[in-house]
Formats: C-alpha cells, sequence, structure tokens
C-alpha cells in the first residue's frame, strides 16, 4: 500500500517536544506545583519557565490558580485528559491503529503482592475534599488501595458531601472527622494534600511515602448556603474522580516494582 504523506509533525509533537516543556509536564503529571518548585525542579530562570507555562496553557495542557494559602503564589496543574486525547490524536496522525486508546487500569489482583497499597488524603477540615477522595478512590479500586483522610483543623462532614457521593452510589455519611496527628506514625505509599494551606503544615510521615499536591479550592466557600455550593461540590466530585483514575496506574506501577526488587 502506497505511503501518504504525512506531512509536518502535529503541533501537539512540536509543543511537548521542547525539552523545557517536557520536564514542565513530567513535574506537573505527578503533582501540582507552584512556579518556584518548577524553576527549581528543572533548572531554569523563573522567566524561561513562565514562558514556557504560558505555551502549555494556550495549548490548553496545563491550567493554574491562585494559592488559597498565598495569594502571591500560583499552582500549575496538568490536564492529564487532554493530554491522553491529544497524544491518541497524534498517533492516529500517523497511523489509524496508534488512535486507538487505552483506558487506565485499576489496581490488579496479580503476582506476589502481599499487602494493599495506602494512600492518605490531606485538607484543612476532613469535612468534604480528603473525605470524598477517601471513597472515591476505594470505589474505583474496589476495595484494592486502602485509603484514609484526614484534616489539619477537623470539622463536621459537610452535607452536600454525603450528598454528591450518595448520587454516585456512595454512602459516607456514617464517616467521622478526623485529625491527621491519628495518621503521623503510620506508614502510607502515597500522602495527597488538596489544600494549599494543609501542605503547608504537612508533617513528615515515616517510611518515605510520595508527598504529591493537588491543589483544590474548597467548595464550601462557593456560597452562603448548601444550595449555592452544590454545584461546585459536584465540579470537585468530577476533578477527583479523574485524578483518581490516573493516581491508580501510578500505584500498580509501584507496586509491581516492589515486587520485582
Amino acid at each position: 500500500m502506497a505511503r501518504s504523506d504525512v506531512g509536518e509533525p502535529p503541533r501537539f509533537l512540536q509543543l511537548v517536544g521542547h525539552p523545557v516543556r517536557w520536564r514542565l509536564l513530567g513535574e506537573l503529571a505527578r503533582s501540582d506545583r507552584a512556579v518556584r518548585e518548577l524553576t527549581d525542579l528543572v533548572g531554569e530562570g523563573q522567566s524561561l519557565v513562565s514562558y514556557h507555562l504560558t505555551q502549555l496553557g494556550a495549548a490548553g495542557l496545563v491550567r493554574n490558580r491562585h494559592s488559597s494559602a498565598d495569594r502571591r503564589d500560583r499552582y500549575y496543574t496538568i490536564d492529564l485528559v487532554r493530554c491522553r486525547e491529544l497524544l491518541q490524536e497524534t498517533g492516529g496522525s500517523l497511523h489509524p491503529a496508534l488512535s486507538l486508546g487505552v483506558a487506565p487500569r485499576p489496581i490488579r489482583k496479580s503476582r506476589d503482592r502481599s499487602r494493599r497499597p495506602r494512600a492518605l488524603f490531606l485538607c484543612t477540615g476532613n469535612s468534604a475534599r480528603s473525605q470524598m477522595a477517601e471513597a472515591l478512590l476505594e470505589h474505583r479500586s474496589e476495595g484494592r488501595v486502602d485509603a484514609a483522610s484526614a484534616g489539619s483543623s477537623p470539622k463536621p462532614l459537610h452535607p452536600n458531601a454525603v450528598r454528591v457521593m450518595k448520587q454516585r452510589g456512595i454512602d459516607i455519611s456514617g464517616n467521622r472527622t478526623k485529625h491527621l496527628d491519628e495518621f503521623t506514625s503510620q506508614q502510607f505509599d502515597v500522602v495527597i494534600t488538596l489544600c494549599d494551606r494543609v501542605r503547608e503544615v504537612c508533617p513528615d510521615f515515616p517510611f518515605h511515602p510520595d508527598l504529591v499536591h493537588w491543589s483544590i479550592p474548597d467548595p464550601a466557600v462557593a456560597g452562603p448556603n448548601d444550595a449555592d455550593t452544590y454545584p461546585a461540590f459536584e465540579r470537585l466530585a468530577t476533578e477527583l474522580s479523574t485524578r483518581i483514575e490516573f493516581l491508580l496506574v501510578l500505584l500498580d506501577e509501584s507496586l509491581d516494582q516492589e515486587v520485582d526488587q
């Protein structure tokens, strides 16, 4: 069969093929980061890093928001779903078979794994974000991940968190809120901070877990009453579901590496 002219490389390849932009995406694929952190991680000046982040943002690959802990900071977040879409489109431009997507897989019951991976979610009040993340991870992994959550200043469970989870078939109405001090002596594979403020006070954990930050605003501040904030809770549940979809793949690969060692 004659080969057609494929033309110039797709814009996505041209964009992410730059070494600095590729390294920035690699760092953001692991954790949300502030510009000052990214400059240290990639070893480039702030003006150059900001320029490349702007390019990635214009392409819809990253987004940013002001830190709730320090408004002078902005946290950058990678859009992994958009990256996946563009990678699939890019493959299809070379050969139709390469456009077929592969959905992230759940934690597998395979090989000689002797334990479940453990994940801890932290926010300030443990009333919404971390509780929802804990429930979603347990649910999406079908119980193959041991998830927990806590807060630096625990507050009662938010009714909208209960409602949104119930809408997704998950009952968290009986959950209690917990202080992060309950978990500081326990072993986790990953500790994920969901709040910019709690990241600033996150304690050290034994056995050196992966420390990941997801900069997610508190849905409870979206309005003065529950009816006003409910849409923000729905958006939160959607974002957490997406992030957890990709987290499961990383946990799975980490366990495979542990078995191989």
